[in-house]
């Protein structure tokens, strides 16, 4: 299993970006694809996961805000950011788990077995 994460950049607070988490080596339907992002000096934080069955499930931080989605078709996961704040400023990666995944433990990195190389998103004020 591969994850390659891209899309991240520089934008202003209110602006918007989309990451890609390109999967190789699985297919998305029987797996769970999680973003989380860590900060500095700041542990790795679950954001959203879409599950292998299709659901979407965010964290308090990013509802409403974020939307998570995948193509079938190009084995891809897509998070799409909008109304970005400066503390949304964080590397940002892209994890897979085969097969169901609780909602209690889906936002714990150590639910997940492979991870992508991460993406810098940076928000200014």
């Amino acid at each position: 299993v591969q994850l390659q994460a891209s899309g991240g950049g520089l934008v202003q607070a209110g602006g918007s970006l989309r990451l890609s988490c390109a999967a190789s080596g699985l297919t998305l339907e029987y797996y769970a694809i999680a973003w989380f992002r860590q900060a500095p000096g700041k542990e790795r934080e679950g954001v959203s996961c879409i599950t292998a069955g299709g659901e979407k499930h965010y964290s308090d931080s990013v509802k409403g805000r974020f939307t998570i989605s995948r193509d079938n078709a190009k084995n891809t996961v897509y998070l799409q950011m909008s109304s970005l704040k400066p503390e949304d400023t964080a590397v940002y990666y892209c994890a897979s788990r085969r097969g169901s995944l609780s909602p209690s433990v889906m936002f714990r990195s150590v639910s997940y077995y492979d991870w992508g190389q991460g993406t810098q998103v940076t928000v200014s004020s």
